[in-house]
């Protein structure tokens, strides 16, 4: 299709499921108690290089390397990079190598700065993961070995969020909240004591396995706590890639390139995890949505979900716990979320109009910011205006529970 075609097709102020936030400097220090504050979450600046081994990026502080802005935790650190603060470089320029706060892009870590960013994307609302310090779903606190601290800093990277990152933004930064993965207990009321305040959001990981934790299979219902407070209070269940620390590829010597194609793959296995679970059916409230995983593989995977619930019900070990179909539960609780995907636009009836959510992914490598707008036209000029109105904030305000029109 000619880019042109579409240039004056009409999209309205796009609302972002998916963007990340570069947390500043003082988020731990500033509110963590005093008796955690040595061994809590330290801004430092100092050199350090990259290394790639084993089909991992690791870094390692040497005074002849590039100068950046490292977080210090329980004794280790761990470096902003140039990868996760990707827009206004260029391309080629976007690499794995440290980074500095100064040398960012001011709106990865401060509000306003974002908010005039967000502007300039035609971007109306945003809701923000992590970055790779905390990690996706907080893996950082999961990790800690004093989890009376990681507890500490659960609280305060939330506090964070609703009080400074989102208040006063008018609803247009919307709050995500981590919890702690390794208490489910734990977990269910931090989802309550936040959902009090507003919030309608935590992230997950995709597959607890992969970090060592039970499965959404587990027969004692391990995750019902968390489960059950999320669809108690309408709190989103988020899931992005690399939530559970183990993205896809085919070798330890494969580039990164093939990682990058693959990162669908944990969403796709995570989604098929979750519908043969049975959560969805005991929990018929709750709501599924996973970030920047695309939406081009989901017919197939619904498509051969069912088939397998048809033929296989007698050895598949599900016919007790998923009483129908089950693109069934996908259609009602679980939505794709995409930032750049023509073939899964091409057959977005059998994606589901009302289960998809646009993205911009600021501030990332893969970001679309400052076009996401012109992103927009070109994928979806084909589609009728009101189908354009669901994907780029109709849904999302639907499944976020959010104070905009439509």
């Amino acid at each position: 299709m000619a880019d042109s075609s579409f240039e004056t097709v009409d999209i309205p102020r796009i609302i972002s499921v998916d963007d990340h936030v570069i947390e500043p400097p003082g988020v731990w220090q500033d509110r963590l108690p005093e008796r955690f504050k040595e061994a809590g979450p330290t801004s430092i600046r100092q050199k350090g290089k990259m290394n790639f081994v084993g089909g991992v990026f690791s870094f390692e502080p040497d005074d002849d390397g590039m100068e950046g802005d490292w977080w210090t935790f329980e004794g280790q650190q761990y470096p902003l990079t140039r990868l996760e603060a990707a827009v206004g470089f260029d391309r080629d320029e976007v690499k794995v190598v440290p980074i500095t706060y100064d040398g960012m892009r001011k709106g990865c870590w401060d509000r306003d700065a974002r908010l005039e960013d967000m502007d300039a994307n035609w971007t109306e609302a945003s809701m923000a993961f992590p970055s790779s310090f905390v990690r996706f779903c907080g893996q950082r606190f999961y990790e800690a070995d004093d989890k009376e601290l990681a507890d500490a800093c659960v609280k305060a990277y939330n506090d964070w969020q609703v009080e400074e990152w989102c208040e006063g933004t008018g609803g247009r930064l919307i709050p995500q909240i981590i919890v702690q993965l390794w208490d489910p207990q734990l977990a269910a009321a931090e989802i309550r004591r936040n959902a009090a305040r507003g919030v309608h959001a935590m992230t997950f990981s995709e597959i607890p396995p992969y970090l060592g934790l039970p499965s959404v299979h587990d027969p004692s219902g391990y995750w019902d706590p968390l489960f059950e407070a999320c669809a108690e209070t309408d709190t989103v269940v988020n899931m992005h890639i690399g939530s559970s620390s183990k993205m896809p590829s085919t070798s330890a010597d494969a580039p990164p390139a093939v990682g990058s194609t693959l990162t669908f793959n944990n969403a796709m296995a995570s989604m098929t995890d979750f519908l043969f679970s049975g959560v969805l059916v005991r929990y018929p409230t709750l709501k599924l949505a996973y970030s920047e995983g695309q939406i081009g593989w989901i017919p197939y995977i619904i498509e051969r979900a069912d088939k397998v619930w048809e033929e296989n019900r007698g050895w598949g070990g599900i016919g007790d716990k998923v009483p129908e179909p089950p693109s069934t539960y996908y259609y009602r609780q679980i939505y794709g979320c995409f930032f750049d995907d023509a073939y899964g636009l091409d057959n977005i009836e059998r994606v589901g109009i009302d289960n998809v959510c646009f993205e911009t992914d600021y501030p990332h490598s893969d970001s679309t910011w400052p076009v996401s707008k012109e992103v927009a036209q070109k994928q979806m000029g084909h589609l009728p205006a009101d189908i354009r109105r669901k994907l780029v904030r109709g849904n999302a305000i639907n499944l976020l529970s959010l104070d905009f029109e439509p």
